[in-house]
């Protein structure tokens, strides 16, 4: 066969016909396939997000979900200054152009606040040491318990009355109290305090116990 009669369609009618439909399923393969990632992406459809910031976590959905948006809670915070179950922030931010079924990420405001390990400060630590860290925790500090101890040594920490050990757990936010040993002033003014107190106690029962005989002369 010369490279004429090879060329010529009407001598390799079936060879060049199956190459041409070959062709033919090819271009249309690829279109498909270009026209269904077309929808499969939403291409050329664009979405502005809504503000959703201030909104309950219900209404943030709901108003992304109409959008054809797709809410998703990735994170939460507590923030005692705005009301709990509201979002707090979102990501992509409010006028961002996407395409339809974008995920938007939600932060909320949590209505339990998170808790804190209480570190190993008892009887591990001075005062200015115990309220740096606390307060950093965010704790609040309320009237030191001054005790007898060995000056600005923390002896002990209290939550609504009642003692608590290293590594126990409480919400952050709570009011403790520290218990500090007062040093060798808070000792001598106990003394004081103890001494004047049984000198006026002993005078007062020796008053009450003295009769006076002039009545019965």
């Amino acid at each position: 066969m010369t490279i004429k009669e090879f060329f010529s369609f009407k001598t390799n009618f079936f060879f060049w016909g199956n190459l041409l439909a070959m062709a033919i399923v090819a271009v249309g393969l690829v279109w498909g396939v270009f026209k269904w990632l077309g929808v499969y992406t939403h291409h050329d459809v664009a979405v502005t997000i809504p503000e959703v910031k201030g909104l309950s976590i219900a209404e943030a959905k709901n108003l992304l979900v109409s959008h054809k948006l797709k809410p998703v809670i990735s994170d939460s915070v507590y923030n005692t200054a705005q009301p709990g179950g509201i979002v707090l922030d979102m990501t992509p931010s409010h006028g961002a152009v996407v395409k339809e079924g974008r995920s938007v990420y939600l932060t909320i405001n949590t209505n339990c606040p998170p808790m804190r390990v209480i570190p190993n400060l008892i009887d591990n630590s001075s005062l200015r040491e115990a309220e740096a860290k606390l307060r950093a925790m965010g704790f609040v500090l309320e009237e030191n318990d001054t005790i007898d101890g060995e000056k600005d040594w923390i002896y002990g920490i209290k939550h609504e009355g009642v003692s608590l050990e290293n590594g126990d757990e409480i919400p952050v936010g709570a009011k403790l109290v520290l218990e500090v040993g007062g040093g060798e002033y808070y000792r001598m003014k106990k003394m004081m305090e103890d001494t004047s107190y049984r000198l006026y106690d002993t005078s007062v029962i020796g008053e009450s116990t003295v009769t006076d005989d002039s009545w019965f002369e």
